[in-house]
């Protein structure tokens, strides 16, 4: 079992870009129960981020069909929140102004679930201290899945009504339509480490991180993604070679890869046709 992986310790989940056919009602969204600030707003586009950085990008487009009950794509999305506090302001946002559709304590973090206007998954998590996750010899994490205390989440929030700005995506959880393909993609051709296995599932992750992405096939989804819901993932690689590596090392696997429109890295295509986009750190890294 590969744990480490190959990439830089310091990659990270990048944006999460979304296809919706109603772009005002999904800024709002994000806007008043996520406590996300709308920038870079056009006619069909919208970014909305934590302080400067870019969280979720939306695109518009009024005539795409709903996702389909078969398609792989979007598990969901994630906001890693840096405190308990933060959690709790998030929990009391969400409760009062959407719907709260599930909690989990998963050992390594404490989590909120709940979905967008259009369907796309939520979970908003803060982790707690890596010396406290269960690692084990071999370097896998013990992620668990039990009830959260819940009354003590609310209990810390601080009354904040924003989201704090060193919130990021933590990580992006994907439905595939084939484990054995998603981890020689992912684990064997990208180099993320193999983290965690659950019935159904598994968790990948580069720098000791308890998952970078989860990648399940619950659902038996097996066409790819045509409609509304996830347009492409993305991962910032902080090391200058890093991208040009690992394009060396995809195509060399047979992935075709592409350079970005707007020279931001380059883009590839998982096993389900999920496009995900690699880039490194660049000053436009911000939203500003």
């Amino acid at each position: 079992m590969t744990t480490e992986g190959t990439l830089p310790a310091a990659i990270r989940p990048g944006p999460v870009s979304l296809r919706v056919s109603d772009l005002e009602r999904v800024i709002r969204f994000y806007e008043d129960v996520l406590g996300l600030e709308a920038r870079a707003v056009g006619d069909d586009r919208a970014v909305l981020a934590a302080g400067e950085m870019p969280v979720v990008v939306l695109r518009e487009e009024a005539t795409a069909r709903p996702r389909g009950d078969d398609e792989t794509g979007l598990f969901h999305t994630t906001l890693l929140v840096p405190s308990r506090a933060a959690l709790g302001d998030a929990l009391e946002r969400i409760e009062r102004r959407w719907r709260l559709e599930g909690t989990a304590d998963h050992v390594v973090s404490e989590a909120l679930y709940l979905s967008d206007p259009e369907g796309n998954g939520i979970e908003v998590y803060r982790d707690r201290p890596r010396e406290a996750w269960p690692v084990a010899d071999d370097g896998t994490v013990g992620i668990g899945t039990e009830a959260l205390d819940v009354e003590g989440v609310r209990s810390a929030g601080g009354g904040r009504d924003g989201i704090p700005d060193a919130t990021t995506v933590g990580h992006v959880h994907l439905e595939v339509s084939s484990l054995a393909l998603a981890r020689e993609f992912y684990v064997d051709t990208v180099g993320f480490g193999l983290k965690h296995r659950a019935d159904g599932a598994l968790f990948v992750a580069a720098g000791g991180y308890h998952h970078h992405l989860g990648l399940n096939v619950w659902r038996r989804r097996s066409e790819p993604p045509q409609g509304r819901g996830l347009e492409r993932v993305e991962f910032v690689v902080p090391d200058t070679e890093g991208p040009a590596a690992l394009r060396t090392r995809l195509e060399e696997a047979g992935h075709a890869t592409s350079s970005a429109e707007d020279g931001g890295g380059f883009e590839t295509t998982d096993p389900d046709g999920i496009r995900i986009r690699f880039r490194r750190t660049t000053p436009a890294d911000r939203t500003g």
